[in-house]
């Protein structure tokens, strides 16, 4: 199984809708987000690789550029979550070109004390 991996780091604030979130969390503040996607196929393309590293990196650019420096409450559908974050970026990186990926998985890194990740099939 081969792998591409490429990442990019943003900043974006939110603020939890949960019922009694801790104080802290219930007020607009900040967190960097630091985005791992990786691509696994068996194979190698028609060029000998999984995928263009370069279109990788651009499509993850663009990606979360739609979240750089926003209120995540703005993008995303109720409570704004790390997890929904992962899946949307999940959903919007999934329509990459890359016949030989067969697997994307997007890990989000909030600040330096949580991952989540979020892993599908590609068409």
């Amino acid at each position: 199984m081969y792998s591409v991996t490429v990442t990019e780091t943003f900043v974006a604030q939110h603020w939890l809708t949960v019922p009694n979130p801790p104080p802290a969390e219930a007020e607009l503040h900040s967190h960097t987000f630091e985005t791992e996607v990786t691509f696994r196929g068996p194979e190698l393309g028609e060029y000998g690789y999984l995928l263009d590293i370069d279109l990788a990196r651009a499509a993850l650019a663009d990606a979360v550029d739609a979240y750089r420096d926003e209120t995540l409450n703005d993008h995303l559908e109720g409570n704004p979550s790390v997890e929904r974050l992962a899946r949307a970026l999940y959903e919007r990186l999934a329509e990459i070109d890359a016949p030989a990926a067969e697997e994307l998985t997007v890990a989000v890194h909030e600040d330096d004390t949580a991952v989540v990740r979020h892993t599908g099939s590609l068409p």
